[in-house]
């Protein structure tokens, strides 16, 4: 249940802000429908035939493409998932002005589903796919419903155009978050643990106003927080005016 004083402290913090980002993580999705990793139904306390941090690495991709895409199908492509109320209420505050930017570490494209424009996908997205031979894009769907290792039409294997453990985070989008969360007035932190590196350091590079962190479980900014409060983030936005 979430408590009505936290509401109004932010709607209040909203309200005064003109310059919003949000940062967030799986726990902004699992109300979607999509599973997080690390809680206790998460994909990694899952049993699988090899453990699903191997799997995710691009070693494994390159060696057992098979097994992994067997997995990232089943795993990771929820195409049928829709936004829920935290993802809408984002695009509304960036309609009305308030919110500048979104960074995620989700790769699922529900932000922009919503009607979000500015988004920073710190781990790339399920939706974009391309030919590691010609470079040649594929939707989601048609990795989805690929049997076995979705191919090109030139014979190229197919990579999605997401960050696997051992890859590097595109600097581009690295250098944008950070000039973001640093010119912000309100840091909004959801749905994240903060455990994933490099990209719970960014947060560091926050000197505004008001830090808000809303999240199920402790994350390492807690005592940091202008604004804590510990409740499923599309329950705590969907009250939001």
């Amino acid at each position: 249940m979430v408590n009505d004083n936290n509401i109004e402290k932010l709607q209040a913090i909203i309200d005064q802000s003109s310059h919003i980002v949000f940062f967030g993580g799986a726990g902004v999705s699992t109300e979607s429908g999509i599973p997080d990793f690390r809680s206790a139904d998460g994909i990694y306390l899952k049993e699988y035939q090899y453990p699903p941090e191997q799997v995710v690495s691009h070693s494994f991709f390159m060696q057992r493409p098979e097994a992994f895409y067997d997995f990232y199908k089943k795993q990771m492509m929820h195409l049928e998932a829709k936004p829920n109320a935290a993802h809408q209420k984002l695009a509304e505050l960036e309609q009305a002005g308030k919110l500048s930017a979104v960074i995620t570490q989700n790769i699922d494209g529900l932000h922009q589903i919503a009607g979000s424009k500015n988004v920073l996908e710190l781990h790339g997205s399920i939706h974009r796919n391309y030919c590691m031979k010609c470079h040649c894009f594929y939707d989601g769907r048609y990795v989805k419903k690929s049997e076995g290792i979705p191919r090109c039409k030139c014979g190229g294997m197919i990579k999605p155009d997401v960050v696997l453990y051992e890859e590097g985070l595109d600097q581009s989008i690295i250098q944008k978050a950070v000039q973001e969360i640093a010119a912000a007035d309100t840091l909004i932190i959801g749905g994240t643990s903060l455990v994933v590196y490099p990209a719970a350091g960014f947060v560091d590079y926050f000197r505004g106003k008001n830090l808000v962190v809303i999240n199920k479980s402790d994350t390492a900014k807690d005592v940091r927080a202008d604004l804590l409060i510990k409740a499923p983030i599309g329950e705590v936005l969907g009250k939001i005016r």
